[in-house]
Order: structure tokens, then sequence, then C-alpha cells
């Protein structure tokens, strides 16, 4: 049975009560108990029964101790009422979201509620409580059998072997021409096409001579076009450019970003769905970038925030505003961080997807139906702090044991099973407001790959599931080689797995 903090006071001494009082101290104090503590502490600082006369400086030195012993069971009882009133606080809250509290302390219950409700999300086992909280669907990929890796490696022949698009309708391909330059005495840059096929038939052709198409993306009524400045020395500027071209492959208007950088890239174009398009884009290597134009071409925002040697992975529209994926190319220990922007650009929130025993590798993202797909991979996080650098930071762990025990000869019978191991493919799919996964789904032994939308509106998710691997470490641009088979999963309006499917289809394996 609990004990009233009059109960403990009158068994304890004083100097016990600051060992005790945090199991048993009621939440709140009834009226006039404070009064009552600091009469029994004068008592039993001056106990009746004793007569023994004192000298006057004992004396004052007892009540100097008294005194001080009020106050400090006083302030004592105070913080020991706030903190179990903030600890019942979080443990309503972590009620209330079907949060567990198990193998946390009760230090580690207020810092996740606090982390949590601050949208911060930088406590070390605030992802853990999340991912045990968040539902969950592991689909079991079936391996190929023997018969029929032989079959695929025998026919990794793309020509031979073509995979099913789900998209055939998005094939868009960039074709450049030079011309020479008998000033200069070398070829430049003289005018680069967008070739619209369906099918493998042209269907048109859109001529550009200001700059070099970089990328497309789908709008209403047509594609948006980017691209950047041609330039042959360091010396001259290179801008980013936008252009919209119709249905028909018109091109209907070009527009030079001029943000006074001296280098700038498009990252990212977003229809916002209401006649305006949001630019991402990326200025002098630091610089984030987001401007608001019309389908006319007019420019109706403009704002920069400077987020650090961050590039733009990804970006998608997440309910009035943008959840936008960063990556610190220069160290892949670091985990890609996903930053919220209003329509705006001013940034509302930042985070990260961190286990406590894997990292994620976020590879795609798209939105579908109101809600944000984010694919991406889990892999065994390291034992110890040992890097040995870029580009091997997902499969350090196995290197590690390859290399201790000496396994420069090990086969890919031995050597795939342990690559297998090592991956888990991760669709997360979150809400239009947050950045937390409301579910997910796993397939071991495989890597998620791209995201798109098919033209039956579906949601269409390709998973690389590893099939035979190699180990080469004399080879400078990677270790581990091999390839993996493409399996495709079809998600209908509602997010339900609906289809998978082999596509025959063989990717390459380099790390």
């Amino acid at each position: 049975m609990k004990k009233t903090l009059m109960e403990l006071f009158d068994q304890c001494e004083p100097e016990e009560l600051d060992q005790l009082l945090p199991g048993v101290l009621d939440e709140t104090l009834p009226e006039g108990a404070m009064e009552r503590i600091q009469s029994r502490a004068l008592e039993k600082a001056f106990p009746k029964a004793e007569k023994k006369k004192r000298s006057k400086g004992r004396l004052w030195l007892r009540a100097a101790v008294a005194a001080c012993l009020v106050l400090m069971v006083g302030l004592v009882g105070v913080a020991y009422a706030a903190e179990a009133r903030e600890y019942g606080a979080a443990v309503q809250f972590f009620d209330e979201n079907g949060l567990s509290t198990d193998g946390l302390s009760r230090e580690d219950v207020k810092a996740v509620y606090q982390d949590i409700i601050t949208q911060r999300f930088t406590y070390e086992k605030t992802a853990e409580v999340i991912e045990r909280s968040v539902a969950g669907v592991e689909i079991f990929q079936r391996e190929p059998t023997p018969e029929e890796l032989a079959e695929l490696w025998n026919s990794k022949d793309p020509s031979k072997n073509p995979a099913a698009s789900p998209w055939a309708e998005l094939d868009y391909r960039f074709e450049y021409v030079d011309r020479m330059d008998e000033e200069l005495g070398f070829e430049v840059f003289d005018r680069c096409y967008l070739n619209h096929y369906e099918d493998g038939v042209l269907i048109w052709r859109a001529e550009f001579d200001q700059f070099c198409v970089t990328d497309w993306t789908l709008v209403s009524g047509g594609v948006a076009v980017s691209g950047e400045t041609s330039t042959w020395n360091s010396e001259q500027p290179k801008y980013a450019w936008l252009a919209r071209v119709d249905d028909a492959g018109n091109v209907l208007w070009e527009a030079k970003l001029d943000h006074g950088f001296r280098w700038e890239y498009i990252a990212a174009v977003i229809d916002n769905g209401d006649g305006t398009w949001a630019v991402l884009s990326r200025g002098d290597y630091e610089v984030i970038c987001l401007s608001q134009y019309s389908d006319t071409g007019e420019e109706l925002s403009f704002h920069r925030v400077e987020l650090g040697k961050y590039g733009i992975q990804n970006a998608v529209q997440l309910g009035e505003g943008y959840l936008v994926q960063l990556k610190n190319y220069m160290d892949d220990t670091e985990p890609d961080r996903l930053v919220k922007m209003d329509r705006e650009g001013g940034v509302t929130d930042s985070f990260s997807y961190e286990g406590k025993d894997c990292d994620y590798y976020l590879t795609d993202m798209a939105e579908f139906n109101g809600r944000v797909y984010l694919s991406a991979y889990a892999t065994s996080k390291l034992a110890d702090e040992e890097r040995y650098g870029p580009g091997r930071h997902e499969i350090e762990n196995l290197l590690n044991d390859l290399f201790d025990n000496d396994r420069f000869d090990i086969t890919s019978e031995e050597l795939t099973p342990m690559v297998r191991d090592n991956y888990t493919a991760v669709l997360l799919v979150c809400g239009p407001e947050g950045g937390a996964p409301e579910t997910f789904y796993s397939i071991k032994g495989s890597l998620g790959a791209g995201l798109a939308v098919n033209e039956q509106r579906e949601l269409v998710w390709d998973v690389e599931s590893v099939v035979n691997t190699f180990f080469s470490p004399a080879t400078s641009s990677f270790t581990i080689g091999g390839d993996s088979q493409v399996f495709r999963y079809t998600f209908d309006s509602a997010g339900t797995l609906i289809r998978q499917e082999d596509t025959g289809e063989l990717v390459a394996y380099r790390r």
C-alpha cells in the first residue's frame, strides 16, 4: 500500500527522505501537509523529552539546522510532487498513444514524452519506442530456386529479358547535340531534346537551346522540365532553368532562376494542385531554396534556408507543406534528415529515422492518396565505432567478420546468405501531418528501391532481393558485388497490398 508523506516522515529520519521519497510520494500533497511536516521537523530537532541544558551556541546551531531541514523538506516535497505530476502526464500520454514503457526507466519515460511532444525526436530511445508502437507487416518473399538463378544469370542482357514497366507512359529520354566552337577549339553544347515515348514509339520531341535538360516531372497538363546552363570552365556561373511543356510537346515557356548564386540546380518540382508549382533548389552547395511558380512561369515567392552541406535527395507534398529528404553525401554514417517545410519555405520540423539496433537508408519517397510512403532498407548497426570511411558503413560488420577471420576465399554460396541477413527492405507509411510512420512493410534479404504511381492509380514499390554475390577485396570501386532480383509490390488507393510479382529483372548490387 502506498504510504502518505506524513506516515513516511514518522518512520524515517530526515536524512533518509531524499532516498525514499521518489518511490512513495503521493502525486499531490494534502492541504496543510507542508505545515505539519515543518512542525514535525522542528519536533525532531527539539525533542520535548530532552531536558539537558545546552549552550547558546549549540542551541543556535540546532535551530539553524532545523530551519534548513524545514526548507529542505519543503523544497524536496514540492520537487517530487512536480516530478510525479510530470511522470503521470508521461504515462498517460504513453497509454493514450499506445506506446509501451517496457524496458524504460522512469527518466526514460519522461524524456521520450518530452522528446515527442516538443517534436525534437532526438532522444536515443524515442525511435525504439515509436518502432514498437507502429503496426508492421512482414512480407515473406520466396527465394529463387537454383534453376531460376541459373536462368537469371544466363539472361542478364536486358534486351533479352525486359522488365514489364508499370509506367510505360512515363518514358522520357534526353538527347544532347554539341557543336564545334572554332574560337575555343573544342565542342560545346548546342541544343538538347526531351523525347517522349509510349511503348517504344516516339510521340513528341521538345527542343531546348538555352540549357541542358537534367530532369522532368509530370504536372497537370504536361511536363515540368528542369535543367542548368551549360558551362566549360569553373569561372562561369551555372544557372538553374525551368520550363513547361504541354501534352503535345510544345514548349510553353522557359525561365532562368537567378537568385544570386554562382551555381544552382533544381532538385524537385512539385505540382501543388492549385495551378502553382513548388520548386526546390540548392544554391552554392549550402543553401536550400523554395520558390513558388505559377504555371505561366511567374516566380511568386522565394525563400532560402542555410542547412549546411546537404544534398536534396527527394521531396513530396505533405499536408499544406512539403517533406524534404536531405543527404550528407560526404558521410554515409549520418542518417538522412527529413525536413518539413511550409509553403513559404520555413522549416517547421526536422528529424531522422534511427533504430536501436539498425540504421535506415532512405531510397525513395512518394505522396499517394494523402499519405507519404518512404522506401528504405535497414542494416544492422555497427557493433563498435570503428569505421573505414564512406561507402562501407552499411556492410561494415560483415566486412569486419570477413577480414578478421581471413575469409578471402569465401564462396558465393557462403557469402550470399550473410549479405541477405544484413538487409531488410522497409516501406514506411506516414500520415499527412506528421513524419512518424503509422505502419510499415518489411521484407528480409532485400533493399527497398523505387516508388511510383502507375496508370491505374496504384502505388508500385520495387524491391531488390539479393540473389548472388561475390567477394572482391582488391577491386577499388566495391568490395562485395552481385545481383539482385526485382520484385514488384502493388498497393491500392487504401494502401492495401493487392499484388506481388517477380519482374524477371536483375539489377547490380555493389558495395
